[in-house]
């Protein structure tokens, strides 16, 4: 499918290194560059401390126990303790803060990610799919972590322990080191070989488990469709298909691995053993000491060790810096509304005006063409038409959810665009036809965790709408969690709701969006009364399907294809016999074969 074939996209995407990522990402640790430098001076002394061990054990072989020297033994051994002691804390004190480190940097970034995501437009979402959007929040970041944690300071630690270990070894014999290190090229070419091989095996892994969760996810959502069809089986095949997929891009890794380590520790045996022919032959003539044979595979199991997992460390930085790579292009993406102006309201009256607005959600498909009317303060208008009509669009202009390309917007004489957005929507009160709960108490779900709105403010709205007769009925009251999307409710308790949701702001114009179309008419009459009451007072617009809950309404707008046919109350446009007269005895024969 597509979706798997983006997957498959950006998963093989990506440098194997990108100083540009780096340096951006680099900036995350301004605020704890002393821990940063911390972190660089222990990796730093890490690597200058790893040769000493070896080297007292060579002094305490040589100067101690070959010369019986029992006397100075028990010192030189109590300083080896102290030296592994000092170095095993440098090591906690490292991996500490290190972790520490990579913890707050995700912290940081993850705030930041969902920030900037909550402040994007809706056009951003319409074209980005939602699971790439969690995956960049949490999993990419998560990656991202392993940089500090794993990657970055491990390489530079391993690499200066190679560096430090090789020059002590030069110095103690020049000839036992090339003899010992005769047998690298064999680890090294191997090392490239794995890392390549590793480097696209886990790539597989990823898009494997990418695809696993994008299936999981889409059919545990749509299991009322799979069911409803009897696809049951047929989903199963699928989803063995694409398991198999994932434990056989697992089982690749794991031959690589398997492959990979017996070879390193082939590699380091056969120079640990070259180490002893060699040490033990020029050991008898007295040119070689034996304190210098231990030390020097001592030195070689240090030194091998670092190499062999060199790849891996390779690849976990690698894969940070693919996934900071995506993580820095979504902060890059700057699709915010791009003209939000400054004036903060007090309070509004609720006129409003469109003058020759035209809009489209994809370049020139215009889908409002010229669209103009006023609605008064405390006036109500309903608009209607066909679905695909432009009704909805027009709402999401007045909440400025989507900017126009012509024409301009007025709310009390002052255009939209010098509003003050947050401010702006505190004043604008609606509600859709899709309601959407999060999982939580109703209390949470109506305040969305505001502080400013007092549960005797929640009350009088629940009471206004005519909720808080079935909210009192649940087993906990306005304390009852709703689950996923609201799902232990009805559809209209969910839409009650959605009402005080609206109601407890307060606001100054409501907008109803089909509010009523999806609820049985028992609770659509509930709904009715209650909106009647909601609405005095308040500059209303009302989205309607149902032509029998507008009748009311100081005006109606029928639009036709983006455009406005009529304009005027329910018995002016009947007695046109127009677009509206001919939506009207449609709904009623519709009705009437019922």
């Amino acid at each position: 499918s597509y979706i798997f074939y983006m997957a498959q996209k950006e998963q093989l995407s990506g440098r194997i290194f990108d100083l540009k990522v780096l340096k951006r990402i680099l900036v995350f640790v301004k605020p704890y560059k002393i821990r940063f430098g911390l972190i660089v001076l222990l990796t730093v002394l890490m690597g200058a401390l790893a040769p000493i061990k070896p080297y007292l054990v060579k002094i305490t072989i040589d100067d101690y126990i070959l010369i019986g020297n029992w006397d100075g033994l028990a010192q030189i051994i109590l300083v080896l303790v102290v030296a592994v002691l000092f170095q095993a804390l440098i090591q906690l004190i490292h991996t500490y803060q290190s972790g520490w480190l990579g913890q707050h940097i995700v912290r940081d970034i993850r705030i930041q990610v969902f920030e900037h995501i909550m402040s994007m437009r809706l056009k951003f979402y319409d074209k980005t799919p939602i699971g790439r959007l969690v995956t960049r929040n949490i999993s990419d970041i998560e990656t991202l972590s392993n940089i500090f944690t794993q990657g970055l300071a491990n390489i530079i630690g391993d690499l200066l322990q190679i560096i430090f270990i090789l020059i002590v070894m030069l110095v103690l014999d020049w000839r036992l080191t090339l003899v010992s290190l005769s047998v690298l090229p064999i680890l090294i070419i191997g090392t490239y070989v794995f890392k390549e091989k590793i480097k696209k095996a886990f790539n597989e892994v990823r898009n494997a488990v990418s695809n696993l969760n994008t299936f999981v996810q889409e059919h545990i959502s749509g299991m009322t469709i799979v069911q409803i069809f009897n696809s049951e089986e047929r989903e199963y095949e699928k989803f063995k298909d694409i398991n198999k997929e994932h434990r056989q891009a697992h089982i690749k890794t794991v031959l690589y691995f398997s492959l990979y380590f017996p070879l390193a520790d082939i590699v380091s045996a056969a120079g640990t053993g070259l180490v002893v022919w060699y040490g033990a032959r020029h050991a008898l003539d007295g040119e070689i000491a034996l304190g210098t044979i231990i030390a020097f595979i001592m030195y070689l199991s240090m030194f091998f060790r670092p190499i062999r997992t060199l790849a891996d460390r390779f690849n976990t930085l690698q894969l940070g810096i693919v996934s900071s790579d995506r993580i820095i292009k979504l902060l890059d993406n700057q699709e915010h509304i791009q003209h939000e102006g400054t004036f903060v309201p007090q309070t509004i009256k609720g006129d409003l005006c469109f003058e020759h607005v035209w809009f489209a959600y994809n370049e020139e498909e215009y889908v409002l063409k010229d669209i103009s009317f006023d609605v008064k303060q405390g006036q109500s208008v309903a608009i209607v038409g066909a679905t695909g009509a432009g009704k909805s669009s027009i709402v999401n202009l007045l909440n400025k959810f989507y900017e126009i390309q012509k024409g301009d917007i007025y709310i009390d004489g002052r255009n939209l665009e010098t509003y003050d957005l947050s401010a702006l929507r505190q004043h604008i009160g609606l509600v859709l036809q899709d309601v959407f709960l999060f999982s939580d108490s109703i209390l949470e779900n109506i305040t969305l965790h505001n502080p400013d709105i007092s549960l005797k403010k929640v009350q009088e709205a629940a009471e206004l709408v005519g909720a808080w007769e079935f909210i009192n009925r649940l087993p906990d009251g306005l304390y009852y969690n709703v689950q996923e999307r609201g799902a232990t409710l009805s559809v209209g308790q969910r839409q009650l709701i959605s009402f005080v949701r609206a109601m407890v702001y307060d606001p100054q114009i409501l907008i109803l969006d089909e509010a009523t179309s999806s609820v049985d008419s028992e609770t659509e009459a509930l709904i009715q009364r209650a909106t009647e009451k909601m609405m005095q007072g308040r500059t209303s617009i009302v989205i309607a399907h149902r032509l029998a809950t507008i009748r009311q309404a100081d005006k109606i707008i029928v639009l036709d294809k983006g455009q406005i046919k009529e304009v005027g109350t329910h018995e002016q446009l009947l007695a046109k016999k127009g677009f509206y007269y001919d939506l009207h005895q449609m709904q009623y024969q519709n009705v009437a074969a019922n």
